[in-house]
């Protein structure tokens, strides 16, 4: 049943022909084929290509808009890094004049305090000579002394007598001088 439906729709096919083909059916092929592109060209010019052309344009746009921001960043940010710069060169130069005044103070209090000790230590040195020479003084008159009793001792001893204090005192001196 199948196949006589189909060689049914095949020969009625084959006497007709296509109707495309057919000569006298062109004119109006022609007068809708027309019809049908006026009826497009007007949608896609009227319609879809204005869409089309804004959304591109307004592309443009945003792209140009973000190109402008990002060159406008770009500017900011060497601003920035110039203003960074600039601010860290005036801290370091700031930092080497602290350090300098500083080690001026530091240099100024030393030199003082050199000046103090050194005062000090010659006034404890001057009172040290004046006490060593005074402990001299007292120390040779105390070897004298020693000296004196212990001769008049060895003169009593040897000849049993007492010698007097100038014959005693030319003897430590003759004594002293060899």
């Amino acid at each position: 049943m199948l196949v006589s439906i189909l060689t049914a729709g095949a020969e009625a096919a084959e006497s007709a022909g296509l109707p495309q083909l057919d000569a006298s059916t062109w004119p109006s092929q022609l007068f809708w084929l027309a019809v049908t592109f006026g009826l497009l060209y007007w949608v896609m010019s009227s319609m879809i290509l204005p869409r089309i052309g804004a959304a591109i344009e307004e592309r443009r746009d945003r792209i140009a808009d973000d190109l402008d921001k990002a060159a406008e960043s770009r500017r900011l940010a060497e601003e920035a890094e110039t203003a960074f710069n600039r601010a860290l060169a005036d801290a370091r130069a700031k930092a080497q004049a602290v350090t300098g005044e500083a080690r001026e103070e530091v240099n100024a209090e030393i030199d003082a305090m050199r000046k103090d000790a050194e005062a000090a230590i010659s006034a404890k040195t001057a009172v040290a000579e004046q006490h060593i020479a005074s402990l001299k003084a007292s120390a040779e008159a105390k070897v004298r002394e020693a000296a004196q009793e212990t001769t008049r001792a060895v003169v009593e001893a040897l000849i049993h007598e007492t010698p007097t204090p100038a014959v005693v005192d030319a003897a430590i001196a003759k004594a002293v001088k060899a």
